[in-house]
C-alpha cells in the first residue's frame, strides 16, 4: 500500500501557467524580507528566459521551488518561500506588457491575466507586503507619479523595460511560458517554518566549482556526461585537489583579465557563464582540453617540485613566497612556455619582474590587491606591454632603499636567501643580529652593556633590529646555541662557523652597534634593487591609482559610496569626481561628446543606458541631439557599463581612480 502525504501538495507546473490561473492570488506575508534582488540577478533571469526560448520546443528551465499555503479567510496564497522570484518574473511580465501593449493587444491581454487579479482588475496578482504593496503596484500598474523616486521595483523594472522591446517580444514571452518550478502547497496541519527550513537550510550549498561541474554537464546524454567526466573533469580535480575552486577564479582571472569576486553570490560561476554562454559537446571538448591543460599548471605551481626543470623550478618556490595571488599572471606565462609561444628567459624575466613588484609593494607597504588582472590585460597584448604595466605599479630604487634602512623587512627568509646564495632559506633560522628585545648584559662590543646604554641608543638599536642591515640566516642549532648572547660570543661560536658565507663575514666585524648595522643595510640594499630590479621603464611610480577597468563593481548603494574615490584620472587629466553615479554620467557624457559611435555602439548592444526619449518613469539626463542617458541604475550596473563604453572607444587603460579611504575600507 502506497503511503500519500496528507499535509503537502508538490506539483510541477510551468510558472506562467501557474500564475495566471485566476485562483492564484499571492501574498506575501508581513515576516517575509524586503525584495532585494539587484540588477545582476535580473540579468541572469533575461538570459535564462532568452537561452530557453531558443532551444526546441520540449525544453524547459527550471526556477526551483515556491513554497506557498492556503490563507483560510480570503483563498489566497501565503508565500513562504519564493518572493524574489516571482517579485522579479513579475516585473518582466510588467515590462513585457507595457513594451507591447500598443502594438500587440493578444500578447498584451495574456500578459495582463498573469499580473492583474482575475476579480480585480485594478490589483496586482502578487501583493507585497503592505509597506511596500502600493509601491510594487504603482510600477506593475504603471501609475507612477513621482519620477525622482527609488526603489529596487523601480531600478529592477526600468532594467527589464530597456531590455525588452516589442519586435523581441514573441521570444521573451516564449521564454517565459517555458518555466517552470515546484509549487509546493501546505495544508492546515503543516508546520510552514520547518518546512521552509528543510528547503534552505538542509545540507552544505553548492561552491561555485560544483555549479561549474552540473553547468558543463546538465545538457549532455549519460554516456557523454561519462564520458567527459573521466576525460577532463576527474583530471582537473587531481590537479588542483582542495584548491579547485582558487583554480577557476585564477583561470577566468587569467582568461579575462578581470577581476573576480573570489566569494558571495556565485561570483566565479557567474564568471564561468559569462565566458562559455554556451558549451555545446564539439565546443566543450575544445574548451576543456584547455582547462585541463591549466589545472595540470596550476597543480605544479602549487607544488614545484613536479617541475623538472631546476631554474624554473626554483623561481615558481620564489614566487609562491607571495601565495596564489600571483597565479593567473604566472600561469599564462606558464603556459605559453609550454606550448613554445616562449622561451624560458622570457618566463623566468616574467616571473622575476612578479617577485620584484610584490617585493617592492610589501617593503613600502602598498597592497597588492587589484594588481594581478590588469597585469594579464597587458600580457595579453605583448611583451612590452606588461613591462610597461608592472613598472608603473613598482616602486622605484629609491623609495625602496629609504624604506630598507628603518623599515622591518618583509619575508626575510626568502630575501635573505637570495641575496645569500642560499639553496633552501627554509632550513635555516633568521638571526637577529642584535636581540628584539636584548637582555641587561647583552653587547654589541664585549664592553659596554645594554643596560649602560642611554634610553636612546637603546631605542634607537631596537628600532633597526629588524632591518635589513641586522638580518642573516644561521643554521638552527648555532642559532640555539648563541640565543641572547653578546655580539662577540655569537661571532666566535656561531657566525665563523656558519656554512653561509655572509654570515661568516660578520665574524670579522670590529663591534655591532647602529652605525655597523646602517652600513650593512647600504651594502645589501644595493644587491636588493639588483636581485630585485624594477623594468628599466620611464613609467610613474604611480599614487596608488586603479585602473578604472579593476575598480570594484558593488551591488546596490553601499555606505559610502558617495565618496567612494579622491579623484579620477581621465587621459591626463584630473577630475574632481567622488561617486560611481557621477562618473557614470561624465564618462557617458565625454563618450557622446568625444566617440559617438562607441557610445551608440555600446548601447545598442546592452540595451542602454543611452536611449532616443524618455520612455518610462525615471532618472534622466538629457545629451546633446535629443538622446537621454537613464541614470537610475544601481551601482554595479553603472560600474560595469562606464568600463563597458571606455573598452568600446579604446581607452579604458588611460582611465583611473584613485579610491578614498572611505572606498578602500568599504
Amino acid at each position: 500500500m502506497m503511503a500519500t502525504a496528507t499535509n503537502v501538495e508538490a506539483t510541477a507546473t510551468g510558472t506562467v501557467e501557474w500564475l495566471s490561473a485566476p485562483s492564484t492570488n499571492i501574498v506575501v506575508p508581513v515576516y517575509q524580507r524586503q525584495y532585494r534582488w539587484d540588477i545582476g540577478g535580473c540579468e541572469k533571469l533575461l538570459s535564462d528566459v532568452r537561452a530557453v526560448a531558443d532551444e526546441p520546443e520540449a525544453h524547459r528551465h527550471f526556477i526551483g521551488s515556491i513554497l506557498s499555503a492556503a490563507e483560510v479567510a480570503g483563498g489566497d496564497l501565503i508565500l513562504i518561500d519564493g518572493q524574489q522570484r516571482i517579485t522579479t518574473i513579475m516585473l518582466l511580465i510588467a515590462a513585457l506588457h507595457h513594451a507591447v501593449r500598443d502594438t500587440d493587444p493578444a500578447m498584451a491581454a495574456e500578459l495582463e491575466r498573469v499580473l492583474v487579479r482575475a476579480d480585480d482588475t485594478e490589483r496586482t496578482k502578487l501583493r507585497p507586503h503592505h509597506a511596500w504593496a502600493e509601491l510594487y503596484e504603482s510600477v506593475v500598474l504603471d501609475r507612477r507619479q513621482d519620477a525622482d523616486r527609488e526603489s529596487r521595483f523601480d531600478d529592477n523594472y526600468a532594467f527589464f523595460r530597456s531590455q525588452v522591446h516589442a519586435e523581441e517580444a514573441p521570444r521573451i514571452w516564449r521564454g517565459l511560458q517555458r518555466l517552470e518550478h515546484v509549487s509546493i502547497t501546505l495544508g492546515a496541519e503543516a508546520n510552514a517554518q520547518q518546512i521552509f527550513e528543510s528547503l534552505n537550510s538542509t545540507g552544505e550549498p553548492l561552491r561555485d566549482h560544483e555549479l561549474i561541474h552540473n553547468y558543463v554537464l546538465m545538457g549532455l546524454s549519460h554516456a557523454e556526461q561519462l564520458a567527459v567526466e573521466e576525460e577532463f573533469w576527474l583530471p582537473i580535480e587531481r590537479h588542483t585537489g582542495e584548491a579547485i575552486g582558487a583554480f577557476w577564479r585564477h583561470y577566468l582571472v587569467m582568461k579575462t583579465g578581470r577581476e573576480v569576486a573570489p566569494a558571495g553570490e556565485h561570483g566565479v560561476y557567474a564568471a564561468f557563464r559569462d565566458r562559455f554562454p554556451r558549451l555545446d559537446l564539439e565546443h566543450l571538448r575544445s574548451d576543456a582540453a584547455v582547462w585541463r591543460e591549466y589545472a595540470e599548471i596550476y597543480g605544479i605551481l602549487l607544488d614545484p617540485s613536479r617541475e623538472q626543470d631546476a631554474t624554473i623550478r626554483k623561481q615558481l618556490e620564489h614566487v609562491n613566497t607571495f601565495g596564489r595571488a600571483t597565479y593567473p599572471l604566472v600561469m599564462s606565462a606558464y603556459g605559453d612556455y609550454r606550448r613554445g609561444a616562449i622561451g624560458q628567459d622570457e618566463l623566468i624575466e616574467t616571473l622575476e619582474w612578479v617577485q620584484a613588484m610584490f617585493l617592492r609593494r610589501a617593503v613600502v607597504g602598498l597592497p597588492a590587491d587589484r594588481l594581478i588582472a590588469r597585469l594579464c590585460r597587458a600580457r595579453s597584448e605583448s611583451r612590452e606591454e606588461l613591462e610597461r604595466a608592472i613598472a608603473r605599479i613598482t616602486p622605484s630604487d629609491e623609495r625602496v632603499s629609504a624604506v630598507l634602512k628603518y623599515g622591518e623587512l618583509p619575508h626575510a627568509a626568502y630575501v635573505l636567501g637570495r641575496i645569500e646564495g642560499v639553496d633552501d632559506p627554509s632550513a635555516y633560522d633568521v638571526e637577529s643580529i642584535v636581540p628584539a628585545v636584548p637582555a641587561d648584559d647583552w653587547s654589541g662590543d664585549g664592553d659596554r652593556r645594554w643596560s649602560e646604554f642611554s634610553e636612546d641608543e637603546q631605542n634607537s638599536h631596537r628600532a633597526l633590529a629588524p632591518t635589513l642591515g641586522n638580518l642573516t640566516l644561521l643554521e638552527p642549532g648555532l642559532s640555539e646555541r648563541v640565543f641572547g648572547a653578546a655580539f662577540p660570543d655569537k661571532q666566535r661560536d656561531a657566525y665563523a662557523r656558519s656554512a653561509v658565507a655572509a654570515t661568516r663575514a660578520l665574524a670579522d666585524e670590529g663591534m655591532w652597534n647602529t652605525a655597523a648595522i646602517t652600513a650593512r643595510t647600504t651594502r645589501l640594499t644595493a644587491d636588493f634593487v639588483r636581485v630585485w630590479a624594477r623594468p628599466a621603464l620611464p613609467e610613474i611610480d604611480d599614487d596608488g591609482l586603479t585602473p578604472v577597468l579593476d575598480a570594484v563593481r558593488r551591488r546596490g548603494w553601499p555606505a559610502g559610496w558617495d565618496r567612494e574615490f579622491d579623484y579620477v584620472e581621465y587621459r591626463g587629466e584630473h577630475w574632481e569626481v567622488k561617486d560611481v553615479r557621477a562618473l557614470f554620467n561624465r564618462i557617458f557624457r565625454r563618450a557622446w561628446t568625444d566617440d559617438r559611435p562607441s557610445a551608440l555602439s555600446y548601447s545598442a548592444r546592452h540595451g542602454g543606458p543611452i536611449y532616443d526619449e524618455m520612455a518610462w518613469k525615471g532618472h534622466w539626463d538629457t545629451l546633446a541631439d535629443g538622446a537621454h542617458l537613464y541614470m537610475g541604475w544601481d551601482s554595479n550596473y553603472m560600474m560595469t557599463a562606464l568600463q563597458g563604453v571606455l573598452e568600446e572607444s579604446g581607452i579604458a587603460a588611460e582611465v583611473f581612480v584613485k579610491y578614498s579611504y572611505i572606498g578602500n575600507v568599504m
